[in-house]
């Protein structure tokens, strides 16, 4: 009877260590779970951030910005000719934006710019590849011609604004000649239309208080005639 009870009482000691193994196990599987769903959700977090940095301009400037300030070295002298392209790019937007909603004329400006752009991006793309560079030499020799071209995008972009800018300039002064051929106009009438007013009001005061020769010849008859 007591080997029994004693194998019963092992058995039952038995099926509570493997029943508490497998709560461990099952325990440490839902953490492990939940780990992996953490991080794959901490990373699609990131990627989201990171893609919506990268579409607002603004926000994209000034992280660039930022990087370039505290960088040194080749990678900052690169950091910054992106800098200067992405500012260039933004101010030749900006322009063609204002021309396309103006009324002067635009002509060819936005096809134009759309390939000076095309340009830009492009030379970005091999900005961003000189980032990753780390052999001194092969910067020493690439970084100039990177430069010389971020130049000629500047100055294109320069060309496009003053365009731009003479434009607006030409409507405007079309405009404003307008404006103050009307505003000249419009003065002179109200001028002409006061002093008609107190012409006729001088009028008024010099026959109001005068009386004709008849009705004071008829008065003085009136008195002296008996009554």
């Amino acid at each position: 009877m007591a080997t029994q009870r004693w194998e019963l009482t092992a058995r039952g000691l038995w099926k509570m260590e493997v029943l508490v193994v497998e709560v461990l196990i099952w325990v440490l599987v839902a953490l492990l779970a939940m780990g992996l769903i953490s991080i794959v959700t901490v990373v699609l977090i990131v990627r989201a951030l990171v893609r919506r940095i990268r579409r607002n301009r603004k926000l994209a400037g000034a992280t660039l910005r930022a990087r370039a300030r505290f960088s040194s070295g080749s990678q900052r002298r690169v950091l910054t000719l992106r800098v200067r392209l992405g500012d260039a790019l933004d101010s030749g937007q900006a322009a063609v934006d204002l021309a396309v909603r103006g009324d002067g004329p635009r002509g060819e400006l936005p096809r134009l710019f759309r390939r000076i752009r095309e340009e830009g991006v492009a030379l970005d793309l091999q900005l961003r590849l000189m980032e990753s560079e780390t052999d001194p030499a092969v910067l020493a020799e690439h970084l100039p011609v990177a430069g010389h071209r971020v130049d000629q995008v500047v100055g294109l972009v320069r060309r496009l604004r003053s365009a731009v800018a003479s434009g607006l300039a030409g409507s405007t002064d079309e405009t404003l000649t307008a404006l103050h051929a009307d505003v000249d106009r419009e003065v002179a009438a109200l001028h002409a239309g006061v002093q008609e007013l107190q012409r006729l009001n001088r009028g008024e005061e010099r026959v109001e208080p005068t009386r004709s020769p008849s009705a004071a010849t008829s008065i003085v008859r009136d008195k002296g005639t008996p009554s």
